[in-house]
């Protein structure tokens, strides 16, 4: 079961998804938005053809972890995008993931233009992975206190 990754924007959606196992997240795309018809329409095309069981959406909380417009919109767009996939939805704190994306795209020395095309899906990845590796360290806490002679 694969899980997609979201980094809502006003002007674009980035988008990542994780491998079958759960364990990695790769950029996919970002959906440049036009109007929430339409970009719940490309979304849902992306969820099938990466056969998604759920979404994951950055929530731009600020950074004394209060909740403010953006996160408000973020919140909204992800329970209409749930409604209209039937599929449900996980919030990850995303402060921060756009810095470090850019980070990490100055490091392989893209250019600028490049970094603005794919920006958005890169800190789509690093929130989707972030959600992972937290789900992966959870389930490994649990797998401690597993105790086979009981």
């Amino acid at each position: 079961m694969r899980t997609l990754g979201l980094d809502v924007g006003t002007k674009t959606i980035g988008v990542a998804v994780s491998d079958g196992l759960g364990l990695t997240a790769q950029a996919v795309t970002t959906i440049r938005r036009t109007n929430l018809k339409a970009d719940l329409v490309a979304l849902a095309d992306l969820a099938r053809e990466h056969e998604a069981s759920r979404l994951v959406v950055g929530l731009p909380l600020n950074m004394d972890g209060s909740e403010g417009p953006r996160a408000e919109a973020s919140r909204k767009f992800a329970d209409a995008a749930s409604q209209a996939l039937g599929l449900p939805v996980e919030f990850w704190d995303e402060r921060l993931s756009t810095v470090a994306a850019e980070r990490t795209l100055l490091e392989a020395d893209l250019s600028r233009a490049k970094r603005r095309q794919v920006i958005d899906q890169v800190a789509a990845q690093f929130i989707l992975q972030g959600w992972l590796d937290a789900r992966s360290a959870t389930a490994d806490v649990h797998a401690d206190d597993f105790d086979p002679e009981a």
